[in-house]
């Protein structure tokens, strides 16, 4: 049988998005020069409603990032050729991708008690030179006597403009689900500076711009293999397994709580939103790291009550933070999902709020 070929480094980002639908990946747009979604339409930015109750996404307009995600080539002819300049962002739970995805940014490299999470390093390992994912992955590869993902050429691996790499892996049981995850957080990760890419996420596609520069194909892989065991158990070990309970086992919905409702939720969240988008004005002293993580815990733990959507919670997020401090985005990121996943582990219930 024929390997596709991933597409090559001058194709447009329609034929980008035909070739990642011919996988059976559900692709949505995202903005010209950016690697995240593509803005919704004023209606759905206003209203702050969750995708599931949105009416833009079966009318085929790509509202709500991922969600909007499809196979269906005539909607992405008719996205891409009216905006060619929109990128390919790729939903990972869809099409059934788990990806590692390795970070180089330069911060100060935390105690080794945070490096592998759940993992215990000696004293007496030198960890001198230690400085991004690549480090972490490897040693965590080594401990377990396997080689590290980042040099796995059997399967696709994508660099990044910021010198990162994506290691795309298809899940070989799909009946197990992984949760997405950021190698800096403090609740689930897989290693420092490593994230991981799965249901509830998505990705970007090989060959698409930014203002930063390409996603670009390295080595000989062209289509993402199977997740290898020892990395599969891994996940499952630091607690990306999605728990899913059978209808039957579901705990009752509680009767007296006042009904789960986006604009009971935005009245929460939005002055704090808004406390950050202002910090545009004070370049310095205005406490911004506070504000933005203040409104990323109380999101997350929205979120997890049911009150809002997380991908759109994280948009707005994103939004804010981008608007105070544009400079920054990969910090921006870091305290977006250190927050939002402390949040989520104390949902938030609104009761008694009007």
């Amino acid at each position: 049988m024929r390997v596709p070929a991933t597409p090559a480094r001058t194709a447009t980002s329609q034929a980008v998005a035909r070739w990642c639908a011919e996988q059976g990946w559900p692709v949505h747009p995202l903005a010209s020069g950016r690697k995240t979604p593509a803005a919704n339409c004023p209606d759905c930015k206003d209203k702050h409603h969750s995708p599931t109750s949105c009416v833009c996404i079966p009318a085929g307009r790509p509202c709500h990032g991922f969600h909007a995600a499809t196979t269906d080539t005539a909607r992405i002819d008719a996205w891409w050729s009216a905006h060619p300049s929109w990128g390919v962002g790729v939903a990972c739970g869809g099409a059934d991708l788990i990806v590692i995805d390795i970070d180089a940014h330069s911060a100060p490299v935390p105690d080794r008690s945070r490096l592998l999470p759940g993992i215990p390093i000696h004293d007496s390992v030198n960890l001198r030179g230690l400085a991004s994912g690549f480090d972490t992955l490897a040693l965590l590869a080594a401990l377990r006597g396997r080689p590290s993902p980042a040099e796995d050429d059997s399967t696709l691996r994508v660099r990044t403009p910021s010198g990162g790499l994506h290691v795309w892996y298809r899940n070989p049981h799909p009946a197990t689900r992984f949760r997405c995850s950021t190698g800096s957080s403090s609740k689930v990760a897989l290693a420092w500076q490593v994230d991981v890419r799965a249901d509830g996420g998505y990705i970007v596609a090989p060959t698409t711009r930014t203002a930063q520069g390409t996603y670009l194909r390295e080595g000989p892989g062209r289509l993402p293999a199977p997740l290898p065991d020892w990395l599969g158990e891994e996940l499952v070990r630091t607690g990306h397994t999605i728990q899913r309970l059978a209808a039957s086992s579901r705990p009752a919905a509680p009767r007296r709580r006042p009904p789960r409702t986006p604009k009971r939720a935005h009245r929460v969240l939005d002055p704090l939103l808004l406390e950050v988008a202002e910090c545009a004005a004070t370049p310095e002293g205005a406490s911004f790291t506070e504000k933005l993580n203040k409104a990323a815990y109380t999101a997350g733990g929205l979120a997890a009550a049911g009150h809002l959507d997380e991908h759109t919670s994280r948009v707005l997020l994103h939004d804010a933070a981008e608007t105070a401090r544009p400079w920054q985005s990969a910090r921006n990121e870091r305290i977006i999902d250190d927050a939002f996943a402390a949040g989520s582990a104390r949902p938030l219930h609104l009761e008694g709020r009007s």
